[in-house]
């Protein structure tokens, strides 16, 4: 894989998290473990207070070795070595838990020399549940045949006990674990979208050759024709001709416009910002439309006529352009555009207002939207595919210009006004 400096972040993010991880994995072993020792030495320092008690009951002296012997993790057995009653263990064993604060379910049973049996004693669940208590297991409890006084205690539900009181920890590995799979998927949308991005790319510059080079081949060889004695001198083949140009320079156009919305979607677009007179190239907008649009009406009132702006010239042309030309295509058969440029109190407002039919109010937001396109109640079809204002927001945003659209008041007409800052002045 190509070493970019996409993948090396992509890289160092997913070793971070990886760390992380680990490390507390790493914090939950040995906080399972530290409470694993604390419980056990709990159990161990209760039930050695419980010997001492019945010793000192019985008025006898204690032991030199332990007298708790650990057989598995839940059960040990405890040698009393004296006689004791059943009454006065139960009474020790959940006094000294208590006072260890061992919040533990635990069972018990005797060893009874006559029967040569383990008596079961009583499950005492700490939680005063009953359903808890039917997890009781008398046949648990095994016999030690080289001692005589003695007696075993289980508890049941231990380990539930160290996964319960590490509830914190389990909670913040979990949450860690799904941080890790969201940037997993994060970090596979983020690959995927890009190739798709690298596609986008490629087909835009392969359609832009294998469109541009055949219609421009065609507009050369008509333009030619055009000239030719034999096609001036026939009506009809000079009207085919001529529809022949039309109709490819308009699709030009119209694969012009669709380039250029797909380059300024992907930020494919660099702008090659210079100073340039906006007021002159918004008269040249002027003059280009009203060759185009002979009915329409376009006035240009400029406050300074050498207002210098520093922008992509090529593109501020084409939004002002699309937006006049819009104004006339959507307006009445008297179309009126006028276009201001004023001086504001953090920069400049361009604005450009018509007399059409306006825009509905529901429709009105959703103008600049990509393939929106209003509709008409007169149902005149007029073509399009709803790019041209989107592309007018896309390169005003790269600009990081603001644009707004309104109806105006009191109608008829729309008012599309561009506000420049003074950071794009020269």
């Amino acid at each position: 894989m190509k070493l970019t400096k996409l993948n090396i972040i992509i890289f160092i993010g997913l070793i971070a998290i990886v760390g992380v991880i680990t490390m507390q994995l790493i914090m939950l072993h040995e906080a399972y473990l530290f409470e694993k020792k604390e419980t056990g030495e709990k159990i161990h320092f209760a039930l050695q207070d419980v010997v001492t008690r019945i010793y000192r009951d019985n008025q006898s002296e204690l032991p030199t070795e332990t007298p708790i012997k650990k057989i598995s993790e839940d059960y040990y057995v405890v040698n009393v070595d004296d006689y004791f009653e059943a009454s006065t263990l139960k009474y020790y064993l959940r006094s000294e838990f208590e006072k260890v604060k061992l919040d533990m379910d635990y069972e018990y049973a005797m060893y009874n020399c006559a029967s040569d049996e383990m008596v079961y004693g009583e499950y005492v669940s700490m939680g005063q549940n009953e359903i808890e208590k039917k997890q009781k297991c008398e046949n648990c409890f095994t016999k030690r045949p080289d001692l005589i006084y003695y007696f075993g205690v289980r508890f049941p539900r231990l380990q539930y006990g160290y996964v319960n009181s590490l509830k914190l920890y389990w909670m913040y590995t979990g949450v860690l674990f799904l941080v890790l799979v969201i940037y997993v998927y994060s970090v596979f949308l983020l690959l995927k979208q890009k190739a798709y991005t690298e596609l986008q790319k490629d087909f835009i510059n392969n359609m832009t050759h294998e469109f541009k080079t055949p219609l421009s081949s065609i507009l050369i060889a008509s333009n030619y024709a055009a000239k030719q004695e034999a096609i001036t001198a026939n009506p009809k083949l000079n009207k085919y001709l001529g529809i022949i140009i039309e109709q490819s320079n308009r699709l030009n156009q119209h694969i012009e416009r669709i380039l250029s919305v797909a380059k300024t979607d992907n930020n494919l677009v660099s702008l090659q910002k210079k100073p340039f007179n906006a007021a002159e190239t918004l008269e040249l907008v002027c003059e280009n439309a009203s060759i185009k649009f002979e009915n329409a009406n376009i006035t240009f009132t400029p406050q300074n006529r050498q207002q210098l702006l520093i922008a992509d010239e090529f593109h501020f042309y084409n939004i002002a352009y699309n937006i006049v030309e819009n104004a006339i295509k959507y307006g009445n058969a008297a179309a009126k555009v006028h276009i201001t440029l004023t001086q504001a109190e953090e920069g400049l407002l361009l604005a450009f207002t018509d007399n059409g039919p306006g825009i509905a109010p529901e429709h009105i937001d959703f103008v600049f939207d990509r393939f929106y396109r209003v509709p008409r109640e007169n149902k005149k079809e007029i073509e399009g595919f709803g790019l041209g204002l989107f592309y007018v927001k896309k390169i005003c945003e790269l600009h990081k210009w603001r644009i707004s659209i309104k109806n105006n008041v009191p109608p008829p007409g729309i008012t599309i006004t561009i506000y420049i800052p003074k950071k794009s002045l020269a």
